[in-house]
């Protein structure tokens, strides 16, 4: 089993905001999730978009999880830096 960080989906048609969740890499976007590790949230200003647990995302890194394209991305604006 592969597990992923990735964003699910949340909010309202043209008001979205997403969490930072651990799922399996085979669950739908909106499926059963492992642990919920933060939130993005495009519509606020900038410096409240992205807020996260940077002790339990090492840990899902250390463990094995592999984040998705756009989480690293994320991650690393926020100055959390994913090789």
């Amino acid at each position: 089993m592969v597990v992923k960080i990735r964003l699910k989906r949340m909010g309202a048609k043209r008001r979205p905001y997403y969490r930072i969740v651990v799922m399996d890499s085979r669950s739908p976007r909106d499926g059963r999730t492992i642990e919920e590790l933060g939130y993005y949230h495009p519509v606020e200003a900038e410096d409240k978009q992205v807020k996260f647990k940077e002790d339990k995302v090492r840990e899902w890194l250390e463990k094995g999880a592999q984040p998705t394209l756009t989480v690293r991305k994320l991650l690393n604006k926020n100055n959390f830096f994913i090789k």
